[in-house]
């Protein structure tokens, strides 16, 4: 029997809805399994389309193509509208392709030939999927769906509605305090969001099963950096706008914490 909720799941998955309506469907995906379904068949629909292409451009021509973007006038858009579109935009769109269409008919051109021979890899899709998801958690009402620097609060809150359990504490004392969590889509799982705040950061620690071969190593994107890590078979990503040497602290203290409860 197919979900009320069909269409709008598969417009969430193309990207076709502001972040707030996201959060909806984001939510109602928590708990039907026919629109998880859908969203799986779709992802795997998009992979098998991507895997089609094995044509590399030359390393020549795909510079010529990233200096003519570059020099694109990007279009001016208020933060939070810039939020809103770069979500919209990330599930296919390389970062810098963003503005490109505001160069007119050169530009619309330049995009179309870029996005056909610089199809983001799998690895690119989940990078861009992590910043996305850590920009749209700024927006007002975004951030947690439960509450709580308890961490016999927030992890049993994870039970059903992510296909994992991850490590949950609080470590005010050494400056990194327990805000509480959520649910978010990552490598087509419902992964687990421990949220945290370290001065004036908000830093998003999600995880998910470790069932592939993604060499996901630490980087940057639009400004966040993100920390990957590995334990008890999930994978770990710890994402903000806060230092290095900050991230892999809270790194330490989560491996050191999920050691101890082995």
């Amino acid at each position: 029997m197919t979900c009320p909720e069909a269409l709008r799941t598969q417009a969430y998955f193309d990207g076709e809805m502001d972040a707030s309506t996201a959060a909806e469907v984001e939510h109602h995906l928590t708990n039907c399994s026919a629109c998880r379904a859908l969203l799986d068949e779709l992802a795997q629909g998009q992979q098998e389309f991507q895997s089609a292409f094995t044509f590399a451009a030359p390393a020549a021509l795909r510079a010529r193509i990233a200096t003519a973007i570059d020099a694109l006038e990007p279009t001016k858009l208020e933060p939070k509208k810039m939020a809103h579109k770069q979500r919209a935009e990330r599930l296919w769109l390389r970062p810098f392709w963003t503005g490109a269409f505001s160069g007119g008919g050169a530009g619309f051109a330049i995009a179309m030939l870029a996005a056909f021979l610089l199809f983001p890899s799998k690895n690119g899709v989940v990078l861009d999927g992590l910043v996305a998801e850590h920009m749209a958690s700024l927006l007002p009402g975004h951030l947690i769906a439960v509450e709580s620097s308890d961490h016999h609060t927030v992890k049993p809150w994870f039970a059903g509605r992510t296909d994992v359990s991850p490590v949950v504490a609080d470590f005010a004392a050494e400056g990194f305090t327990l805000v509480g969590g959520r649910s978010d889509y990552v490598a087509r799982q419902r992964a687990a969001v421990v949220v945290y705040r370290h001065a004036q950061h908000v830093i998003n620690v999600f995880s998910w099963r470790d069932n592939d071969d993604m060499p996901l190593q630490d980087t940057s994107r639009d400004g966040y950096r993100m920390a990957f890590w590995k334990f008890g078979g999930l994978r770990y990503c710890a994402v903000s706008d806060a230092s290095w040497e900050t991230l892999h602290r809270l790194g330490g203290l989560l491996r050191n914490r999920a050691a101890e409860e082995l």
